[in-house]
């Protein structure tokens, strides 16, 4: 098979799971749900986001389980489930919880730091349990590639926690883009306003002193898959973004947000390159800045398309787009700028769920697209809509808009980013085969290396 035949291929098939033509089916009949049954849920990861998370998932079942390696964290979210009437079992270790409830459990959050979403998802779908996992949905792009083909093998419902899926603005700016009224796109610059954690040049070497493990925590499974080292506050419970074993940096946390939008509208699917310019790449931790530059080839009917990423600050300064761009607007600390042959769709957030068109024919655009049908269900519920959509899946509605087929290759693609940063090179990228052609060593990067006890594959 061709390599463009393979693309296409990968196209049909995600965007009919969610994206373009929202296929119903998210398990097969005999596999679904009847529309009043109960989901038990379980959640893994119940501190920070994984609290909101699981608080909003006990709205559509009941939560018979939850798991965490922080035990102020879990006691928390014990307490605060108790006051909505459920009483969760609580675990230390994920792997514990699913093996013992087994069939108890039908669906599960997962919402731990980057490095144990594969693992936990992986183990998880293979129990035939439905998962919920936190953006980005994985710690490397093989793992990327590995929960896609288990939501194909396993049809459980899947989505990943890019809440802005949700939001009707994201969807409308989908409809609009693809309805062509800014003409083809052909350039696309998204920038954050991350990291806001220590990383890089701040932290260029593993903390030198070792304080012992605060009793709360159980840090053998918070390194989980990976390498062992000693505790430190640097890590736990929030600056682990910032690290490579543990985190994706600013690229992996906001990506899945900001670029979604666009990756969504314009269908992409494997770059063919992907080139970064980044400050203080060290092997322990993320940049402290960085621009990263993917060339996406002729998709269907769309023009080829130089997709931009800009994170952090360079010589005191936001990495950002180039000012003309903005034709006059205010620069938002996060946002996408979307160029067409007849004008810019600009978003000024993280979700692209508002936007406004720059440029000569802006009024045009706009008298354009207020004319261009629905496509698309609404939403409109924003986190807790993502839990309800994957929900309605479980039962045997449509698929929730940022299922695996979609979720697992806009991180799989964001992800490269990281490789590129880490390598130094231009890469030039063999999406079905999972290769780097060019660049040998750099495919050592594509994947994690997990301690016995937690793999993926």
């Amino acid at each position: 098979m061709s390599r463009s035949s393979s693309r296409r291929d990968f196209l049909t098939q995600s965007l009919a799971a969610g994206v373009g033509v929202w296929a119903l089916g998210g398990l097969s009949p005999r596999e679904s749900r009847a529309a009043n049954d109960k989901v038990s849920m379980a959640g893994i990861g119940v501190g920070g986001k994984g609290h909101s998370d699981i608080m909003q998932a006990a709205d559509f079942g009941p939560v018979v389980a939850i798991c965490d390696i922080d035990d102020n964290h879990l006691n928390r979210a014990a307490e605060d489930l108790e006051k909505k009437g459920h009483h969760p079992k609580k675990y230390n270790d994920y792997r514990k919880m699913l093996e013992e409830m087994g069939k108890g459990i039908d669906a599960v959050t997962i919402s731990t730091p980057d490095h144990t979403h594969a693992p936990a998802a992986a183990r998880a779908m293979r129990m035939g349990k439905h998962v919920y996992v936190q953006k980005p949905l994985t710690h490397s792009v093989h793992e990327a590639r590995v929960l896609r083909e288990l939501a194909h093998k396993t049809k459980v419902s899947t989505q990943m926690g890019n809440q802005g899926t949700a939001e009707d603005g994201l969807r409308r700016a989908v409809e609009i883009i693809q309805a062509g009224v800014i003409g083809p796109v052909r350039e696309v610059h998204v920038w954050t306003n991350r990291p806001i954690w220590p990383q890089a040049p701040q932290v260029m070497a593993r903390p030198k002193d070792t304080p012992p493990v605060p009793k709360h925590v159980h840090w053998d499974l918070f390194l989980g898959p990976a390498p062992e080292r000693p505790y430190s506050p640097a890590y736990h419970p929030f600056a682990w973004r910032g690290w490579w074993d543990f985190g994706t940096g600013a690229l992996g946390d906001m990506a899945c947000h900001t670029a979604n939008m666009a990756f969504m509208a314009l269908k992409l699917g494997y770059p063919t390159t992907i080139e970064a310019e980044a400050g203080d790449v060290n092997p322990e931790t993320c940049p402290s800045w960085a621009r990263v530059t993917f060339q996406f080839p002729e998709r269907d009917d769309m023009a080829p398309v130089k997709f931009v990423w800009y994170e952090g600050k360079k010589d005191g300064k936001k990495v950002l787009p180039p000012e003309n761009l903005t034709r006059g607007q205010k620069v938002s600390d996060s946002g996408s700028l979307l160029v067409g042959d007849r004008g810019i769709l600009f978003s000024p957030n993280d979700y692209g769920a508002d936007y406004k068109f720059l440029g000569e024919h802006a009024r045009d655009i706009e008298e354009a697209a207020r004319k261009v049908p629905k496509t698309l269900p609404r939403n409109g519920g924003g986190d807790s809509g993502m839990k309800k959509e994957w929900v309605q899946a479980m039962k045997g509605g449509p698929k929730a808009m940022s299922n695996f087929d979609y979720a697992a290759m806009l991180t799989e693609t964001i992800l490269l980013g990281n490789v590129a940063i880490r390598a130094g090179k231009k890469l030039e990228w063999d999406g079905p085969n999972l290769r780097v052609t060019n660049v040998p060593e750099a495919n050592e990067l594509i994947r994690c290396h997990h301690r016995p006890g937690w793999e993926v594959d």
